[in-house]
C-alpha cells in the first residue's frame, strides 16, 4: 500500500471515528479504488455508506465484504455482514428480501458452535415476529436473545435485544414494565454504548413505544435527546426523516405549526429520495395534518393521497376532512368501515375521537354515545393523560348533544385542565369552545363569550382558520323564524312533503325554504345543514 493510499485511509479511519459520515465514506471509496479494502474497513465503509444515505452502495459493499469472508472461512463475520443486509432492508419494509438473507446467514453458521452470531440471527426473526403482530413468540427470543449478549458481552446485541422485549411488553399491555425496559436501553445509548446503527434504530423504536402508548412525556423527552443525537451528525440520513417525523407531531401538539410544518416537509425530502423509507407515510400524513388544521384542503388531500401511495392509512385525518368540507355522509362512511377493520385498542382509540365527532355531526347521538364510552374504556386502561384528555373532551361533546350540559360542563373542565397541563394550545381552545356552548345552554351568556373569544385569540395566533370561521359564523345563519322552524325539522330527518305537512306549506315553499337554509349556512347539503344545526345548537 502507497503512502498517498495509506494517509486516506488514516484520514478515513478518523472521519469514521468523529461521525463525520460523507467524509469517511469519499475517503474510504478513494483508498479502495487504489487498493481493495481489508473487511475491517470494507465494514466502514459499508456503515459510513448507510449513515451517509447511500442505502444502495451500502448493500452493495454489505454484499462485497460477506462473500470474502466467505472466501476467507470466516463464518461469524460473513454472518454479520449478511445480518447487516437483512436488517437494511427489514426498515425499509422488504421483509421478503431480509428473510432471505437472514436464511443465509443461517446455513453459514451450519457447524458453528454457541456463539453471539446465532443470537443475532434469533433476534432479527424475533423483530420479523413482532411487526408481524406474533408478540408471545417473539418476546422468549428477545429474551433468550439478551441472555447471549450478556454472556458474550456484545453491547449491540443486549441493546436489540431488550429493545425488542421491552416493545413485546408494551404491546401486550405491559406498558410499565416495558418502558422499564426501553428507559433502561436508552441509558447505553445516550452514554454513548452503543454503536451509531443500533442507537438510530433504539431511539426511533423507544420513540414508537412511547407513542404507542400515548406516553407524552417519555415521547417528547426521548424526541428531543433524538434530535441533538442527529445534529451531533450533520451527515446523518437514516434516522434524520423519522425523527423530523416525531419532531412534527410535538410541535404541532404544542402549538408551533409553522415550524411543524416546516418539519415535516423536510421529512418527506429525507424519506422520499432514492431510497423511499417505510415512514414516509407518515410524514405525508402529518403534514396533511396540519394543512387540514390551517384550512389549505386542496394541499391537505394531496397530502393524505400521498400518505396513502406510501403505505400508511390517511385516516381518520381524510375523514375529518371530509367533516371540514361538509361531506358528513362521505366521513361518516369512511370512519365506520375504519373501525370495523381495526381490533386492537391502541389503534381504534386514533380513530375513534374522529368518529365520535362525525357521529355528533351528522345527527347519530346514540353511535356516538356508544363511540365515546369505547374510547372512555380504553383511556381507562391505558391510563395515559394525553388519552384521558381525548377522551374527556369527546365524552364533553356528547354530554353537550344530548342536552346535559351540566355534566358536559364538569368533563370539559376536566379536559381543559389536562390540556392545559400537557401545553396543547389547539386542544385547549377546542374544549374552550365547547365550555362556552354548555355555558350558554345553561344561561351564562358571559362566561360563554369569555370562553370562546378565548378560544378564538389562540385559533388566530395558531393559523387555524376552519375553527375562526366556525366561531365567526352566526349561531343562527341569519336564518328567518321560518327557516329555523324548516331546519329544526330538516335535521330531525323529515323529507320536505313532511315538513310541508307538518307546517301547512307546499313543497315549493319547502324547497324554497331548504335553499335559502343552504346558502345562508354555507354548506352544500342536508346532511351538512343538520350537523350545522347541532354545532350551533339550532335544535
Amino acid at each position: 500500500m502507497g503512502s498517498t493510499t495509506y494517509g486516506v485511509l488514516e484520514q478515513a479511519r478518523a472521519s469514521f471515528a468523529e461521525r463525520s459520515w460523507q467524509d469517511a465514506y469519499r475517503q474510504f471509496a478513494t483508498a479502495d479504488t487504489a487498493t481493495p479494502l481489508e473487511l475491517d474497513d470494507l465494514e466502514s465503509l459499508a456503515l459510513a455508506a448507510y449513515l451517509s444515505g447511500r442505502d444502495e452502495e451500502s448493500t452493495r459493499v454489505w454484499t462485497r465484504a460477506h462473500h470474502e469472508a466467505v472466501r476467507r472461512d470466516d463464518p461469524l463475520r460473513a454472518v454479520r455482514y449478511a445480518a447487516a443486509i437483512g436488517a437494511g432492508l427489514l426498515f425499509r419494509g422488504e421483509t421478503a428480501p431480509a428473510m432471505g438473507w437472514f436464511a443465509r446467514a443461517e446455513r453459514v453458521l451450519e457447524g458453528c458452535g454457541d456463539c453471539a452470531e446465532h443470537a443475532w440471527l434469533l433476534t432479527w426473526n424475533a423483530f420479523v415476529r413482532m411487526w408481524s403482530g406474533d408478540v408471545e413468540q417473539a418476546q422468549p427470543a428477545f429474551a433468550e436473545s439478551g441472555r447471549a449478549g450478556l454472556r458474550f458481552d456484545d453491547t449491540d446485541l443486549l441493546t436489540m435485544a431488550r429493545l425488542g422485549e421491552g416493545m413485546c411488553l408494551v404491546l401486550q399491555g405491559e406498558s410499565p414494565r416495558g418502558m422499564a425496559l426501553l428507559d433502561e436501553v436508552m441509558v447505553g445509548v445516550t452514554s454513548g454504548e452503543v454503536s451509531p446503527l443500533y442507537a438510530g434504530i433504539a431511539y426511533c423504536t423507544v420513540i414508537a413505544g412511547c407513542s404507542e402508548v400515548f406516553d407524552l412525556r417519555r415521547a417528547r423527552e426521548w424526541t428531543a435527546a433524538l434530535s441533538r443525537w442527529c445534529d451531533a451528525q450533520p451527515d446523518l440520513v437514516p434516522f434524520r426523516g423519522n425523527c423530523l417525523v416525531h419532531r412534527c407531531e410535538l410541535m404541532q401538539l404544542d402549538g408551533a405549526w409553522a415550524e411543524a410544518a416546516e418539519a415535516a416537509r423536510q421529512a418527506c425530502e429525507h424519506l422520499s429520495g432514492p431510497v423511499r423509507w417505510d415512514t414516509l407515510g407518515s410524514a405525508y400524513y402529518q403534514l396533511g395534518e396540519l394543512q387540514r388544521l390551517r384550512g389549505e384542503f386542496s394541499q391537505a388531500e394531496e397530502s393524505y393521497r400521498k400518505a396513502s401511495e406510501s403505505g400508511r392509512s390517511p385516516e381518520p385525518g381524510l375523514a375529518l376532512l371530509r367533516l371540514a368540507q361538509g361531506r358528513i355522509d362521505i366521513a361518516t362512511g369512511v370512519l365506520t368501515r375504519a373501525l370495523s377493520e381495526v381490533e386492537e385498542s391502541s389503534a381504534r382509540s386514533r380513530i375513534l375521537p374522529a368518529y365520535v365527532e362525525t357521529m355528533i355531526a351528522s345527527g347519530d347521538v346514540a353511535s356516538a354515545r356508544l363511540g365515546v364510552d369505547e374510547l372512555d374504556q380504553i383511556a381507562e386502561a391505558i391510563k395515559a393523560p394525553y388519552l384521558r384528555a381525548v377522551a374527556a373532551t369527546a365524552k364533553g361533546a356528547v354530554l353537550l348533544a344530548e342536552g346535559d350540559a351540566g355534566s358536559a360542563l364538569r368533563t370539559l373542565r376536566v379536559a381543559a385542565a389536562t390540556w392545559r397541563t400537557l401545553n396543547a394550545p389547539y386542544e385547549t381552545a377546542r374544549v374552550r369552545v365547547l365550555i362556552g356552548l354548555a355555558c350558554d345552554a345553561l344561561g351564562d351568556p358571559e362566561m360563554s363569550a369569555l370562553e370562546i373569544d378565548g378560544a378564538r385569540k389562540i385559533f388566530e395566533q395558531l393559523g387555524a382558520r376552519p375553527d375562526v370561521e366556525r366561531i365567526e359564523r352566526p349561531r343562527d345563519g341569519g336564518l328567518t323564524a321560518r327557516e329555523a322552524e324548516v331546519l329544526r325539522l330538516l335535521a330531525a330527518g323529515k323529507t320536505n312533503r313532511e315538513i310541508a305537512r307538518d307546517l301547512g306549506l307546499s313543497e315549493k315553499t319547502v324547497a324554497r325554504h331548504v335553499s335559502n337554509i343552504l346558502t345562508k349556512t354555507g354548506v352544500p347539503s342536508r346532511a351538512a345543514a343538520t350537523a350545522y344545526a347541532y354545532e350551533n345548537r339550532l335544535i
